[in-house]
């Protein structure tokens, strides 16, 4: 409202004035300018990552441990890349700069190696920490995208994070940065894993909560239907006899059985619904001229996530589980997947 004073009239301040935003073209400025960083990252590469990867396979071939330090956003990507070493089987813990003098700095032990992430390279709680850190026989590994830092130069190996500018409109907040180091942190941990030969089964033994991990762990004969939850019909049964036996097993599919028991073929649901398209009549009619000859097949001792691989790469629903004499001896759906939390 206006106001008077003496004779005049005061008017309000106007409000600023803000043109529209597109925020769809403000977000892909944001994650081009993030893509432009990686390019650069790439460029940064050099042979001090590869002798990086060295002394981190070295550390823990000798039975040590990767100490990973930062503070701020750079602490929190440090306990990113620390989480990812660990599920990695890279043993890594995360030292918290600011308690490490005050009995913290106990984690380190003579062998290890110290990743310590400062993209400026001169912050106050890392450059004074640095000194007892060195009292240590570790070998340290900067990310920093300041390679004439203060910590570079306190550095055995320098791994440039540097960034054309950052994602912030103000180019201050961390965003560009954090995205590289979080970046050069992962393939450090990806390399080091090829170096160290893990396999997807070591990969399981520490993610046996997850459905890779239970996939990687369980065999084909733990999950398979078999006995009384098996459809099974011999050779000479007709299109109605395999219908009702998947019926009563509530199964996609049946075996079908020679004179001597072995695998003859299967017949799912899509079998039936192909044939009866062309013949309506056709219950009458014996299974085995609309069944799958020669099915794949997959070993009871094979994995579960080589059921997983076999039924998903083919584009099937069923696969017949053989014993070592190449007896039939259980079918797996791929709605079993589910019920067992591998996928």
């Amino acid at each position: 409202p206006r106001k008077k004073s003496g004779h005049k009239l005061e008017l309000p301040p106007q409000p600023a004035i803000f043109l529209p935003v597109d925020m769809l073209t403000k977000a892909r400025c944001v994650i081009e300018t993030e893509i432009a960083a990686l390019h650069q990252l790439i460029e940064n590469l050099d042979e001090e990552f590869s002798s990086a990867v060295e002394t981190l396979h070295q550390t823990l071939s000798a039975h040590h441990k990767i100490v990973v330090v930062g503070i701020g956003k750079s602490g929190n990507i440090g306990h990113k890349i620390a989480a990812t070493l660990n599920s990695t089987g890279a043993t890594a813990v995360v030292l918290n700069s600011q308690n490490a003098l005050h009995g913290d700095l106990g984690l380190i032990s003579d062998g290890d190696a110290v990743i310590i992430l400062s993209q400026s390279g001169e912050t106050d709680e890392l450059v004074n920490l640095l000194p007892y850190i060195r009292r240590y026989q570790v070998r340290l590994i900067s990310l920093t995208g300041k390679p004439g830092s203060s910590l570079a130069k306190q550095s055995n190996h320098i791994l440039n994070t540097s960034v054309p500018r950052e994602a912030c409109p103000l180019n201050l907040a961390p965003t560009s940065s954090s995205t590289a180091m979080l970046a050069m942190g992962d393939a450090l941990a990806m390399v080091l894993l090829e170096k160290r030969g893990f396999t997807e089964e070591d990969f399981a033994r520490f993610h046996p909560g997850g459905s890779l991990g239970r996939a990687l762990l369980i065999k084909v004969s733990e999950i398979m239907r078999s006995g009384d939850h098996l459809a099974l019909v011999s050779h000479g049964a007709t299109v109605h006899d395999a219908l009702a036996a998947m019926t009563s097993k509530r199964s996609g599919a049946c075996l079908v059985l020679d004179q001597k028991d072995q695998l003859a073929g299967i017949f799912t649901h899509g079998d039936f619904a192909r044939a009866f398209q062309k013949d309506p009549l056709l219950g009458p009619q014996q299974v085995a001229a609309f069944m799958t000859k020669e099915p794949i097949t997959l070993s009871a001792n094979s994995l579960a996530a080589e059921a997983v691989a076999t039924i998903g790469g083919n584009q099937i629903d069923d696969v017949v589980v053989l014993d070592e004499l190449g007896k039939p001896i259980g079918m797996v759906d791929s709605q079993d997947f589910a019920r067992h939390r591998l996928i």
